[in-house]
């Protein structure tokens, strides 16, 4: 895909002594595992282990840098600095940032690729999404297209992010985060650790995030999809596309099912047939 700016997204850094300690005790994934030039997908989830934000890691600028909904910046900063009690851990905003999908290079006028320019990573959710940025904005390219085309890409791939989990509605492992590899279940206790482990080892998680799509406009997030009873509901819909939580038990007779009056087709994404 071309290279674009999410300009939906926003840049948090939290730098000091204690940073890394910090984010161990609150997110989902283990951040041990941040090395230089390699990003983390994670989450701070409720006590309930349901998911309240998604975001990226990656170290950069002497500092671990958070790629999150633009959205969600407020709130998560203030989440962050409600848990930060008297830890030695600079929480900010960094506006200067921004965040950028499938830059590589530039025309020969220009032969150092921005990529050089910024924090580059790749995607850690899965192989089919383009490689990621965090770069000051005035050092990047300033004509680049927005976010949609980088939208349509996941959507197309079924990879829910953002507002598509809503606010504290979804379980982890319902919204596939095991198999989007945003949760270590060999890490120590974190924000909703004992529930998220607990549904992991006794298989109680049925639902997952699947491809919803119809031959018009979706119906409303939050229509039941229905057939022999309720099986899930759409939680995200953009046109004729969007994102369904489904049972997995009940996944076979519903490829072809309704919701409201309208006909959809459900479709498993290939994250989670390979998850």
């Amino acid at each position: 895909m071309q290279p674009c700016r999410l300009s939906d997204r926003a840049v948090i850094s939290l730098s000091g002594p204690e940073a890394r300690s910090f984010l161990q005790s609150l997110v989902s994934n283990d951040i041990e595992r941040l090395q230089p030039g390699h990003g983390l997908y994670a989450a701070l989830l409720s006590p309930q282990g349901k998911i309240g934000f998604d975001f990226f890691l990656v170290e950069g600028d002497g500092a671990i840098l958070l790629d999150v909904a633009a959205t969600a910046r407020d709130a998560l900063l203030k989440k962050f600095k409600m848990y930060r009690l008297r830890a030695r851990v600079e929480i900010e905003a960094r506006d200067q940032l921004g965040v950028y999908t499938a830059m590589s290079g530039h025309p020969a006028t220009r032969p150092t690729p921005y990529t050089a320019r910024a924090v580059t990573f790749r995607d850690p959710r899965f192989a089919g999404l383009p490689a990621r940025s965090i770069g000051a904005i005035a050092e990047m390219p300033a004509d680049l297209p927005g976010p949609g085309a980088y939208h349509e890409v996941r959507l197309q791939l079924g990879v829910p992010e953002g507002s598509d989990f809503g606010f504290e509605k979804i379980f982890a492992l319902d919204g596939g985060l095991d198999e989007l590899h945003a949760i270590s279940f060999e890490k120590g206790c974190y924000v909703g650790q004992e529930l998220t482990a607990r549904m992991k080892h006794r298989a109680t998680s049925r639902k997952r995030p699947v491809i919803v799509t119809a031959a018009s406009d979706l119906p409303l997030a939050g229509t039941a999809i229905t057939q022999n009873g309720d099986i899930g509901e759409i939680i995200a819909t953009y046109g004729s596309r969007g994102l369904a939580s489904v049972r997995l038990d009940k996944w076979e007779p519903a490829k072809n099912t309704e919701a409201g009056n309208s006909a959809i087709t459900l479709t498993k994404p290939d994250w989670l047939s390979n998850g």
